[in-house]
């Protein structure tokens, strides 16, 4: 294995958050300065390459240092995911000089959110209604985008489009003429994540804020774009499973029920065998689809989509038996295991629900099956 650009940076973080998720998550809200200095250590988008001014960290590195950074805090990995997710498809769409100017920006400290979603266009991305005109040398855009993770916080927005009938991808600064972002209230999950709504009103910027130059095609664009949240949340899932390990298991040992640890009071004991199986196996889902990206492999797209499933699907089940275990110590707003709770339902939902997901990999097996595989 090459050597961790991000060693040291766990050890580094737990510092920087230390015990202060709760309140974020109480407040809704994450420090503006901590999320601008660790951009401009690279952490927020450790996978830029440093001729970008990025740290070149692999998808393993960064997935384990995305899982502890969702251990601590479900809201600030959601900003890393957004920020990994516009460096990507800046990096996959955009041009020398667009690659240099964009993701030089987001490793020096600038925020960036990703804007897909409409209010009639989530799983399905084809119907998207935000279009993108050109008019002589500059590009107008318009439309609404709806729970646009990390948008109150964004400098930059990489917003996607239709233009002459192909899928755009387009460079759009957060505070352009025309452009309005409204803080979704009170979320259920992720509270401190900055989701929004974006409005985009006959948005004029210079062809140059487009990437590539041109329309793409839209699946392609949405699926490369796609791809990487997928597997950072499913990393973030991983940390939502760990997290919830050790205050099920500190909270079992400490409890007495009866004279003796609610560890050892076999129901009990149960609910931590799954959390322990859940998290073991939703690291080694995630390691193997890091590894198919470090190597490019053919099986990227599926093993991320696996990842993305298995592990979403168990730190659902995970929380909800941590809560089961901590019972009304867990009741408390902030507390780690009811942010989890919450945080990890919205992790079923987000880039591709998991009912998307089960389609594309019962769709895998009938390749496979026509395949003899």
């Amino acid at each position: 294995m090459s050597e961790d650009p991000l060693a040291g940076a766990a050890a580094e973080l737990t510092a920087l958050v230390a015990d202060r998720a709760a309140g974020w998550d109480v407040e809704g809200l994450l420090p503006v300065d901590m999320l601008r200095g660790l951009g401009a250590r690279g952490l927020l988008c450790a996978e830029v390459p440093a001729d970008f001014g990025g740290l070149g960290a692999g998808s393993l590195h960064s997935g384990h240092f995305t899982a502890h950074a969702g251990a601590l805090c479900s809201s600030l990995r959601s900003v890393m995911t957004s920020q990994g997710m516009a460096a990507w498809t800046i990096q996959r769409f955009g041009d020398r000089a667009q690659r240099a100017r964009y993701l030089g920006r987001l490793t020096s400290g600038d925020l960036a959110a990703v804007a897909f979603s409409e209010p009639a266009a989530g799983s399905d991305l084809s119907s998207v209604a935000t279009t993108v005109r050109t008019d002589g040398d500059d590009i107008v855009i318009s439309g609404e985008k709806v729970w646009i993770t990390a948008a109150a916080y964004a400098d930059l927005l990489v917003v996607v489009g239709e233009l002459d009938g192909l899928g755009a991808a387009v460079v759009v600064p957060a505070r352009a003429e025309g452009v309005s972002i409204d803080r979704i209230p009170y979320p259920s999950g992720c509270r401190a994540a900055g989701h929004s709504t974006v409005r985009l009103d006959n948005v004029r910027l210079p062809r140059s804020a487009l990437l590539g130059g041109g329309g793409v095609d839209l699946s392609m664009l949405v699926t490369t774009a796609l791809a990487y949240g997928r597997i950072s949340v499913a990393w973030g899932c991983v940390g939502i499973l760990r997290a919830c390990l050790t205050a099920a298991g500190d909270h079992a040992g400490k409890r007495h029920q009866g004279g003796i640890p609610l560890a050892d009071r076999q129901l009990v004991a149960r609910h931590l065998a799954d959390l322990f199986a859940d998290e073991q196996a939703a690291t080694r889902v995630c390691e193997h689809a890091s590894r198919a990206w470090d190597q490019r492999s053919p099986e990227m797209v599926v093993s991320t989509v696996l990842a993305k499933y298995v592990s979403s699907t168990s730190a659902a089940r995970g929380a909800a038996a941590a809560v089961q275990v901590l019972a009304s110590a867990a009741a408390q707003d902030g507390h780690v295991v009811a942010r989890a709770h919450r945080d990890a339902k919205l992790m079923e939902l987000i880039e591709g629900s998991n009912e998307i997901c089960q389609l594309i990999l019962a769709g895998h097996t009938r390749v496979l099956a026509n395949s003899g595989g």
